[in-house]
């Protein structure tokens, strides 16, 4: 088994921490997403373990192969990886089976494979993102889709263990990155390669990943599979970030939680961490809202429409309630208006673990 474990691995630059004291452990063929906003670090620890970046401290080892640590470094060509980049970096010079026989080439990949296997290698990679027979064309000739698809089949043409995507679909518009998404999770099936995919978007890292890699200042918040984050999150920033939870202020008492301007409400707070109740303060989702009118309030917490979006099979509303701003996400057929007066309900959803 091909585990990738990283140690302790920290990384500064003057006096910034990019990362402080990271210890994550990867299993073999896990598909995992690092998420978080900018500047949090998330690409220095993939250009780490790449080996494009040398950590200030720690170990990063792939199976018996150790990446990095104080008497070891192996240099970014001899550790048998793939990377896709954010902007393609496809040369305009060079037609597609130029670009795909480069990493084919290194010093490394010259010792595992044979001149002759390289054609059909790249035969092999092109069937793979559906692009067989683009040999002979190069990049202008392609359009974004493609382009991604060429730099992906570039990063898998070698048969790499450990796949790197650096914000891969950033540059795609919305429908071609659900293409790519469904086209990365059937490549990922394929190859059975192990992925660290980094990207600031939530739905990205929830809908490709086993699991994702929380990530805030230089240090993991949490890591967890994708239902139990949005569901269950333990700190107020993963609530924040990754559940677009309102932290409501409170109090708690047990495992109940009264918001501070609404006595009289209590919420459950089964499945809520410790370090939301020493804040005084409980995350909410917007899906966890319903509106009701003010003849049928049902205990809910009076408020008035500041705005309203509709998106379709859902409305947007946004309502001051409890001294803040609430969003609330409805799919019922009650419509409020702006600047109405409504009452604010949480509905009762169930978590499985």
């Amino acid at each position: 088994m091909r585990k990738l474990s990283i140690k302790k691995v920290s990384k500064h630059f003057g006096e910034t921490k990019a990362l402080d004291e990271i210890n994550v452990s990867i299993e073999e063929n896990e598909f995992i997403a690092i998420l978080g906003p900018s500047g949090c670090g998330k690409t220095t620890l993939l250009r780490s373990i790449a080996g494009f970046i040398e950590p200030t401290s720690g170990t990063i080892q792939f199976g018996e192969d150790i990446f990095y640590d104080r008497q070891t470094t192996i240099p970014v060509e001899e550790r048998q990886l793939g990377m896709v980049f954010q902007h393609f970096a496809l040369w305009p010079h060079m037609n597609i089976e130029q670009h795909l026989a480069y990493p084919l080439k290194s010093s490394q990949n010259k010792k595992r494979f044979e001149r002759h296997m390289h054609k059909e290698m790249i035969e092999a990679a092109l069937q793979l993102v559906e692009l067989d027979g683009f040999e002979k064309r190069y990049p202008h000739e392609l359009s974004g889709g493609q382009k991604q698809r060429i730099a992906l089949a570039r990063a898998i043409v070698s048969q790499p263990k450990l796949l790197l995507m650096d914000e891969p679909l950033s540059a795609l518009d919305a429908h071609l990155k659900q293409v790519m998404i469904q086209e990365i999770k059937r490549i990922h099936r394929l190859t059975k390669a192990t992925i660290l995919y980094v990207t600031h978007d939530q739905a990205e890292a929830m809908a490709l990943a086993d699991r994702v890699i929380v990530m805030n200042k230089g240090r993991i918040e949490q890591i967890d599979t994708p239902y139990n984050l949005y569901h269950s999150p333990k700190t107020p920033f993963v609530a924040d970030f990754v559940s677009k939870a309102v932290l409501v202020k409170g109090e708690w008492k047990g495992n109940q939680f009264h918001p501070e301007n609404a006595k009289t409400i209590t919420w459950q707070g089964d499945g809520v961490t410790e370090d939301f109740k020493v804040k005084q303060i409980y995350p909410i989702r917007p899906e966890e809202l319903m509106l009701s009118s003010v003849d049928d309030h049902r205990a809910g917490i009076p408020a008035r429409i500041k705005d309203k979006q509709f998106l379709g099979r859902e409305t947007r509303y946004i309502v001051s309630a409890l001294g803040i701003e609430l969003e609330v996400i409805s799919t019922q057929p009650y419509a409020a208006g702006i600047d109405d007066e409504v009452y604010v309900v949480k509905r009762e959803v169930s978590v499985q673990a």
